[in-house]
């Protein structure tokens, strides 16, 4: 079902009938800067630990993480990294594209994957800080190690908390505030109304009537003669017959 209204209507912050897209007006959004910042900080985290976030110890011949040699911290951390700067990349299409849908019900569902996303992401990069966190306080040996490199995962971990956690109110409230909009300027479909038939073609219903002669005052003085069949003429035969004499 298809939710329609007029020209001025709106739906999850922008005309239902469609528009073009707006470059600087896209630049200037609250929603644009703060998720740009959320994608640098993604960057950032991801690339402190594929760059110094692995070392080699003096008694181990293998690579491990900096931070307590926890390799499955660090894993953790790129890939929340690297999903949030492709995901940052796919809603910075989306958020441009929005304008121009004329479907309020395809806005609901962009906004709607815009507000799990972003929500997810926000706990995930909770417990990414508190793993960076907890791992660096008990590692031993951080004099052989990036200390800026892993001060800085972690510093960025706490900011991404920060901007994905805005990044999921500005959904929230688009999302309300596109039940609101939409709303108000919704009609449902009228039913389909058969005319009645006018009151001069109208069907009369059929009521049998039955023939009832007049009263008469007296006896009929008219008679019908009685049936006389006419008289059909004797064939004589052959034999009876007599040429005619001249």
């Amino acid at each position: 079902m298809e939710e329609t209204g007029g020209a001025g209507a709106t739906a999850y912050g922008a005309s239902l009938a469609g528009g073009s897209f707006d470059l600087q007006k896209f630049v200037k959004q609250p929603q644009t800067i703060v998720r740009i910042l959320s994608w640098i900080f993604s960057i950032v985290v991801f690339a402190c630990i594929t760059t110094e976030g692995y070392v080699n110890p003096i008694h181990k011949p293998q690579a491990h993480c900096v931070f307590n040699e926890n390799d499955s911290a660090c894993h953790y951390a790129v890939g929340v990294g690297i999903i949030a700067f492709l995901g940052c990349f796919a809603f910075f299409l989306l958020d441009a594209y929005l304008p121009m849908m004329s479907n309020a019900k395809e806005r609901k569902i962009a906004v709607m994957a815009d507000l799990g996303f972003s929500g997810l992401w926000t706990f995930l990069w909770f417990v990414c800080f508190c793993l960076l966190a907890s791992q660096w306080g008990r590692t031993e040996d951080i004099g052989s190690v990036a200390q800026d490199a892993a001060r800085a995962t972690i510093a960025f971990s706490f900011f991404s908390i920060a901007t994905w956690g805005i990044l999921t109110y500005f959904a929230l409230g688009r999302y309300r505030r596109g039940l609101t909009d939409v709303a108000p300027n919704y009609t449902e479909p009228l039913p389909e109304q058969h005319m009645p038939y006018p009151a001069t073609y109208a069907p009369s219903a059929y009521i049998p009537t039955t023939y009832s002669p007049p009263p008469s005052s007296g006896p009929d003085n008219y008679l019908q003669p009685p049936y006389t069949p006419s008289t059909v003429p004797v064939i004589q035969t052959q034999g009876d017959y007599k040429p005619p004499t001249y």
